[in-house]
């Protein structure tokens, strides 16, 4: 498995300069071609040609070409080979169909992590590319009053991968693998039990049907843990109770990490409304960049360290 063409989506903004640096360091990382882009917001059906907007096009356009500009110089002084594309719509789907046309590995974008109400209203372009995006992405995170972290250098030290045994958790962990051996970085495994329900039925059963269970996971993270050890990854591995977007992002605090990698199931449309995602629940407000794992691009023949069926 390897990185060969990385897509930088970038606006120019504060978070997108500290993704720039994640897409450099990965691109130096692995030789890969970067190609950075930017996209001018534009609305599906309005008139291109109407003066008013015919002007913002143009002065946007103008903006953009001279940012990429250096853009393409700063990276280019790093050795790393780039170009530059800009294209006009809607930033998520821009985004994704160039990753589609360009055969991109991997695409970096920024978010500002937005919740509460601002995240109801405007949403997240980094969400809306992770549910349909062609490859994984890799979300670099800055939240207001964070601008100071901006040029500081990147540290991948420690990389904490959320388990759930399904095929996308195991397919994230491929990646984290990837990327613990090229930066000799930890990887720290973690599964989350979530809470349940219980009947008036407090009996001996029930409690030794749940010790038997939480045996059995501890003996598949085990076995994750010996193979990733026969890879040279030094790994722990760590059950938890609670809510599982909110047991990531304490771990990850507790645990200081460098990246977290998860899957995702990329549900959309009422799949997505009613039961969201615990990706992107992490993405809003995670303290360290978020690489998400839906659609993995496994080169052929490509043997897995996790060669692990999903839970029944």
């Amino acid at each position: 498995m390897n990185i060969e063409r990385i897509l930088l989506a970038t606006d120019f903004s504060s978070w997108a300069r500290r993704a720039e640096s994640y897409a450099c360091f990965l691109a130096s990382l692995w030789h890969a071609r970067l190609t950075v882009m930017s996209v001018l917001e534009f609305a599906p059906g309005m008139n291109r040609d109407y003066p008013v907007n015919h002007q913002y096009l143009t002065d946007r356009m103008r903006d953009a070409s001279e940012q990429l500009t250096d853009c393409k110089q700063r990276v280019g002084l790093r050795g790393i080979s780039v170009s530059t594309r800009i294209a006009t719509g809607l930033p998520s789907e821009e985004v994704v169909a160039a990753a589609q046309a360009e055969d991109s590995d991997l695409i970096v974008l920024g978010t500002r992590g937005r919740s509460g109400l601002a995240h109801v209203l405007l949403g997240s372009t980094a969400e809306r590319v992770i549910r349909t995006a062609p490859c994984p992405v890799l979300a670099a995170h800055l939240a207001a009053g964070d601008e100071s972290t901006v040029q500081t250098g990147v540290v991948l030290e420690r990389i904490l991968v959320p388990v759930d045994f399904f095929d996308c958790s195991l397919d994230a962990l491929e990646y984290a693998a990837l990327l613990a051996r090229q930066t000799k970085a930890s990887i720290k495994l973690l599964h989350v039990l979530e809470p349940v329900s219980y009947g008036l039925d407090f009996t001996l059963g029930h409690s030794e049907e749940r010790e038997r269970k939480r045996n059995r996971l501890l003996k598949r993270l085990d076995d994750l843990s010996v193979a990733l050890a026969a890879a040279g990854i030094a790994t722990t591995s760590l059950i938890r109770g609670g809510v599982p977007s909110d047991t990531i992002l304490d771990e990850s605090r507790t645990w200081p990490s460098d990246l977290i990698v998860m899957g995702t199931h990329g549900r959309r449309g009422l799949a997505h409304v009613l039961g969201g995602s615990v990706a992107e629940a992490v993405l809003r407000r995670a303290h360290c960049p978020v690489l998400t794992v839906r659609s993995p691009k496994f080169q052929p023949g490509h043997r897995r360290l996790a060669a692990l069926s999903a839970m029944e």
